[in-house]
C-alpha cells in the first residue's frame, strides 16, 4: 500500500490504515529559502491571501514535506478581538508580527469584552480563508492542507496583561475561567470557518499554559476545560484537531489525552518514552525534533538520526516540536522528509506490534 502525503495524514488522523510515519506538521514552515525563491518580503504576505498561499506552499514544492500550512503569525486571533498589531513593514530582517496594544486593559473587561458577531469578516480572517481555498486548488489533492488558532490562556495572554492574567489565575480562577470560556466560544467559530474553507485540520496551540508556570493542578483546573470544548466541538464539526503545548510537558500528557483531541504534539522538552510509559501506544503523539538547533546549525547527518531518534521512541509523525525556524539550511529540510520516508515504515510496523 502507497499513500499520497493527503490520504496517509487524513487516515491517521481518522484512525485508518496507513503505510508509514508520515511527517508534517501544524505550525508555521515559512523559510527564508521560499521567500527568496518567490521574490516576497515577509511583512507583505500576512495581509496577502494570494501570496500567503504560494509561500505556504513552498515547504511541500521545495522540500517534500507533507503538509501546507497558514497563518503564519500567532496575532490572528487577537487582531480579530481588538489588539493592534507590528507587522515590522519598515525592517529588513525577518521579523514575526507582534501585539502593539492589548485589547483588554482592566481586569474588569475580563468578563466583557465585545466579540465580533461576523468574525468571518474580521481582520485578516478572510485572508486566511482564501489562502485556504488557494492551497486547496494548488495541491490539496496532495498534500492536507492546515490551519492553527491560540488556544484560550495562550489567546487571554495576548489580548490582556499576561503578568496580571497569571496572577489573577490563582486569585480569582473563577474570573479567568469565564474569559477562557468566552475565547473557547469564538474559537469554536473560527475552527467552522476554517473547515468551511476546506481547512483539513486544525491544531490547536496552547503555547502558554506550560507546566513552567502552572501547576498540573492548575492545568486541570483552568486550561483543560475549554480546551475539552474546543476539541469536542471541531469533532462534531468533522474536523481532525490536534493539540500542542510547548515546554516540558511530561506531567501533563495524561491531562492532555484528556482535551479530546485526535493527537498531541510535544516538543524536544518532552521525554517520549516517560510518555509511552504514562500513556501507553495508542493515542497519537507528533514530534519532537528541535525547531531551530537541528535546522539552522546541525548537519543532515544529524537531522537523520534526530528522526529515527524519534521514531524509536514511537512519534507517529514526525514534527518539528515548533515553528521551523525560517533560516532552515535547506538541505537539513529534506533530510527531515528524506529520512522519515526511508526509516518510517519500519518504525511505524514496529510501533504497531508493541501497541498489541
Amino acid at each position: 500500500m502507497t499513500l499520497t502525503s493527503k490520504e496517509r495524514v487524513l487516515n491517521q488522523l481518522q484512525g485508518k490504515e496507513i503505510d508509514r510515519v508520515p511527517c508534517y506538521s501544524g505550525m508555521g514552515n515559512v523559510t527564508v529559502t521560499g521567500l527568496k525563491q518567490l521574490g516576497y518580503r515577509f511583512p507583505h504576505v500576512h495581509s496577502d491571501a494570494e501570496k500567503m498561499a504560494k509561500l505556504a506552499a513552498t515547504s511541500y514544492k521545495l522540500f517534500g514535506y507533507e503538509c501546507a500550512v497558514v497563518p503564519f503569525d500567532f496575532c490572528l486571533e487577537a487582531e480579530a478581538l481588538g489588539c493592534v498589531i507590528n507587522p515590522y513593514e519598515d525592517v529588513e530582517h525577518l521579523l514575526y508580527p507582534t501585539i502593539k496594544e492589548k485589547a483588554i486593559h482592566s481586569e474588569a473587561e475580563m468578563a466583557t469584552f465585545p466579540v465580533p458577531e461576523d468574525l468571518e469578516n474580521v481582520g485578516r480572517v478572510p485572508v486566511v480563508v482564501e489562502a485556504i481555498r488557494r492551497l486547496k486548488e494548488d495541491i490539496g489533492d496532495k498534500v492536507a492542507v492546515g490551519t492553527y488558532f491560540t488556544a484560550p490562556f495562550t489567546l487571554a495572554g495576548q489580548i490582556f496583561d499576561l503578568d496580571q492574567l497569571f496572577k489573577l489565575s490563582f486569585k480569582k480562577q473563577d474570573l479567568v475561567g469565564q474569559m477562557l470560556d468566552r475565547l473557547a466560544d469564538v474559537l469554536i467559530e473560527l475552527g467552522k470557518i476554517y473547515r468551511d474553507a476546506g481547512a483539513d485540520y486544525i491544531n490547536v496551540r496552547e503555547m502558554g499554559a506550560t507546566t513552567d508556570i502552572l501547576s498540573p493542578r492548575s492545568f486541570k483546573s483552568l486550561i483543560l476545560p475549554p480546551l475539552q470544548k474546543i476539541h469536542a466541538a471541531l469533532s462534531a464539526l468533522g474536523i481532525p484537531n490536534i493539540l500542542h503545548i510547548c515546554g516540558a510537558t511530561n506531567a501533563i500528557v495524561p491531562l492532555m489525552i484528556e482535551a479530546g483531541a485526535d493527537a498531541i504534539t510535544v516538543e524536544v522538552k518532552n521525554n517520549m518514552l516517560k510518555t509511552r510509559e504514562d500513556i501507553g501506544f495508542e493515542p497519537l503523539v507528533f514530534g519532537n525534533l528541535d525547531a531551530y538547533k537541528l535546522f539552522v546549525h546541525d548537519s543532515v547527518e544529524d537531522v537523520e538520526k534526530a528522526v529515527i531518534t524519534a521514531l524509536e521512541q514511537s512519534v507517529d509523525a514526525i514534527w518539528p516540536g515548533c515553528d521551523i525556524w525560517p533560516e532552515a539550511k535547506p538541505e537539513n529540510f529534506k533530510a527531515m522528509v528524506e529520512a522519515t520516508e526511508k526509516y518510517g515504515a519500519e518504525k511505524w510496523v514496529r510501533k504497531q506490534k508493541s501497541a498489541s
